[in-house]
């Protein structure tokens, strides 16, 4: 058996949390692997939303196993809040909700040492969530890291003070900025309590055990592919592998093992924070889209910047993600516009026009060309099967099919459960 794979195949926001939660009772284990709780999963069901940041969005199918992988990074007091807010939502998860011992905790000097240095940046603040996930990441690939497995050992308080005291002369560079760490301590030290609670396990074997009995996994991606260390618009990332590859290094499995490969865009495009975006409008039309879309971050409220569907850079995320079927979501918030468009090409400063992403894309100043199409100006709502969609709608996803060289397999016509359209 092999593993599926959910990814965002923009700059994060795609809606992810939805499809997998739809997706999730075909299988056997829901797994996250990578990311922290910068993530911000929304799923929408019973008149009601929730908000995932570390726990995968599996979690509300009844008899749904789901791990938080390896490749995670875990705020335990975050974890705990989130954890409450399902127990007063009635889901019973104690038994069902594992964690890798391999996963790296995220300390309050992590978060305290984020918000120092973004702060210190100044202008060129590259739009943290101020998490604490980049001094944790840097921790880990550093040979520093505590991890989660640590919380059963002896030594543990020895290895948190080891740390923490490595911050403390690190925060000294910086200038000060407010962070009470005595309470922040005293919070983390009892949410620990609640992470004691959930089975731990060695989760390489577990997964691999798992696909040796014929079970069914699949992977959920955080943040999206234009955020990956390696390949994302660099410096303006997200400090871990959020592409196919992440789910290798981040759940234990080798290549191999990877069956579909299930890509995620909107409709239109949005980023939160700083960085290129080619396709930005800045302008009453950006606004709309933000507005019609609630373009507001779920994790940090900020608004998104949106602009139109940028297909290279679609492409781009396709070639190294392997995407094997697309999933467009938002697609009603496109409704009541009389015209649309997709980005197909750059236009560089010299006057090159093609469709390949410039190593130098954060700096040089590119300028997409766009194909305009006509909107349908009418709901969504009833359409259940490709052939209600208006043909407009239709045409517009058609077109970007061939431009993009797989197909749509499911168009999100909204942001509750049922309003998944499967071809």
């Amino acid at each position: 058996m092999q593993i599926d794979v959910i990814l965002g195949l923009q700059w994060g926001d795609e809606g992810k949390g939805k499809i997998v939660d739809f997706l999730a009772e075909e299988y056997d284990l829901v797994a996250r692997f990578q990311g922290g709780p910068n993530a911000g999963h929304t799923l929408k069901f019973g008149g009601q939303k929730y908000v995932l940041h570390t726990v995968p969005s599996g979690i509300f199918r009844p008899n749904q196993v789901n791990l938080i992988g390896n490749g995670v990074v875990l705020d335990p007091v975050v974890f705990q809040r989130e954890l409450r807010a399902l127990e007063a939502s009635g889901v019973d998860f104690y038994k069902r909700l594992l964690v890798a011992r391999k996963a790296h905790l995220i300390l309050p000097t992590h978060r305290w040492l984020d918000a120092a240095s973004e702060a210190h940046k100044g202008q060129a603040k590259i739009g943290s969530t101020l998490k604490g996930i980049g001094p944790t990441y840097m921790d880990k690939t550093g040979r520093n890291g505590l991890r989660v497995g640590s919380i059963e050992l002896p030594s543990f308080r020895e290895q948190y003070e080891a740390l923490k005291t490595k911050h403390l002369d690190l925060l000294k560079i910086y200038p000060p900025v407010p962070f009470d760490l005595e309470a922040e301590e005293k919070a983390w030290f009892e949410s620990l309590d609640t992470l004691r609670r959930l089975p731990l396990v060695d989760a390489e074997y577990y997964v691999n055990d798992l696909l040796a009995d014929n079970k069914r996994i699949l992977a959920e991606g955080a943040q999206g592919a234009m955020l990956d260390i390696d390949f994302g618009t660099y410096p303006f990332v997200t400090s871990s592998n959020t592409m196919t590859a992440g789910v290798c290094t981040g759940l234990g499995v080798a290549p191999q093992k990877i069956g579909r490969v299930i890509g995620i865009t909107k409709a239109y495009c949005t980023r939160v924070g700083s960085g290129p975006f080619p396709s930005e409008l800045l302008d009453e039309t950006g606004e709309r889209l933000r507005q019609e879309g609630q373009e507001f971050g779920s994790t940090t409220g900020r608004p998104r910047r949106c602009g139109w569907i940028d297909l290279p850079q679609l492409r781009y995320t396709i070639l190294l993600s392997g995407a094997t079927e697309l999933c467009m979501t938002k697609i009603d918030v496109l409704n009541t516009f009389a015209e649309i468009a997709a980005a197909t090409q750059y236009r560089h400063p010299d006057g090159r026009v093609n469709t390949e992403l410039p190593f130098d894309l954060c700096y040089s100043d590119v300028q997409p060309v766009l194909k305009k199409y006509a909107g349908w100006q009418s709901s969504l709502d009833q359409a259940t099967q490709f052939d209600q969609l208006p043909s407009t709608a239709r045409a517009f996803i058609e077109d970007l099919e061939q431009y993009l060289g797989i197909p749509f397999s499911m168009i999100s016509t909204g942001p509750e459960r049922e309003k998944l359209i499967l071809r």
